[in-house]
């Protein structure tokens, strides 16, 4: 059901908030030392692949990310950063080749944060979100499944129709593009694959048009139809269930990305068969030496977070916190909203604060 040797034995140590307030604001305090006005927050080398910019700027591993996290954080550690000057001077240009306007690691994610800080308009949000409605890939990073995100919260934060229409426009064109099985093909880096997880393909894909049900015209059969994929994709072991990387592919992840994690936090409807997954992800224990969101500990816990919003069963609480104190000892200075030390932070607080917001998705 899993790759063992991605995962490491759960530590045993007891939830403890004050000993977690403490450590959240040690990480925010180390992190806010890490920037530097030109470098930002200089990449690390595991995140580095060809075509990434040497400053990255992006939601994903670039500075948007980690304003928008230590801010998240404010309760626990005042920033001591200005974002709004930080962003103001800063162009939205994109952390990889081919990302352009996508929300994770392309201009609209900069400008959404930018924008809340008073550093952006809502003129340049949407002419890059109209710029990503017939991007080819099909997915949640770079696809107009993100930029449906953005079209969302634009819509809650200032009303405007056009944010609706333009959320409306992807949806069209996202279910125009969906496959009698109920997935999508990603033309994703020059590949095309089809993905299941929720960072690049069916989970993704789903949290964006379950996002705003009110703006599609049947979201009853969308909702419908999404489930039963999600069961006929499923993998059961017993009393717990995960998903390949593709369909009838290697079944090795238990992570946000790819498996049962990104799973639970996507298609939160289904509850059976998302407690069946979140069975998983305990019985796989955190992933090895990495505190993040994307492939890490942090992501993992927050699943747990989605299972106690969902159910009220404080089983996925107490596991959740389990999870944080866990990720907490795992940082290593990692400076990213994805991949970095914040991942440990923001589950740590979000397991006090009883906040299942996926960050950089649900709290936009």
């Amino acid at each position: 059901m899993f790759d063992p040797t991605r995962h490491e034995p759960l530590a045993e140590i007891a939830w403890s908030e004050p000993r977690a307030r403490d450590a959240i604001a040690s990480i925010c305090h180390d992190l806010e030392g890490r920037f530097d006005p030109e470098r930002l927050w200089p990449l690390d080398p595991v995140d580095s692949e060809p075509g990434t910019a040497e400053v990255v700027r992006g939601l994903y591993i670039g500075a948007t990310g980690m304003l928008h996290g230590l801010y998240r954080l404010a309760e626990f550690s005042e920033p001591r950063l200005d974002a709004r000057a930080i962003l103001a001077d800063l162009e939205p240009e994109p952390d990889e080749e081919g990302a352009g306007a996508s929300l994770l690691a392309g201009s609209s994610g900069f400008l959404l944060v930018a924008h809340r800080f008073g550093a952006a308009s809502a003129d340049a949000l949407a002419e890059v979100i109209a710029a990503n409605v017939d991007h080819p890939s099909n997915e949640l990073l770079i696809g107009a499944p993100g930029t449906m995100l953005a079209a969302r919260a634009m819509f809650e934060r200032t009303g405007e129709e056009r944010f609706a229409e333009l959320w409306r426009a992807s949806a069209r064109t996202l279910l125009e593009r969906q496959e009698a099985d109920g997935l999508w093909t990603q033309d994703l880096y020059g590949n095309r694959r089809r993905f299941l997880g929720a960072a690049h393909g069916f989970a993704g894909n789903v949290r964006a048009l379950l996002g705003a049900p009110e703006w599609l015209d049947d979201a009853d059969a969308v909702r419908r139809d999404a489930y039963s994929t999600a069961r006929a994709t499923a993998v059961f072991d017993g009393d717990a269930a995960n998903w390949p990387w593709q369909p009838d592919g290697e079944l090795d992840r238990v992570q946000w990305c790819h498996g049962a994690p990104g799973f639970i936090t996507s298609l939160a409807g289904d509850d059976d068969l998302l407690v069946a997954a979140g069975e998983l992800t305990w019985r796989a224990g955190p992933l090895a030496n990495n505190a993040g969101l994307c492939h890490g500990t942090g992501g993992n816990g927050f699943a747990f977070l989605t299972l106690h919003a969902r159910t009220g069963d404080e089983l996925w609480l107490e596991r959740a916190r389990a999870f944080a104190m866990h990720g907490l000892a795992q940082v290593n200075g990692r400076t990213s909203l994805y991949t970095g030390d914040l991942g440990a932070a923001l589950l740590a607080g979000a397991c006090i604060d009883l906040d299942a917001r996926f960050p950089g998705l649900d709290d936009l």
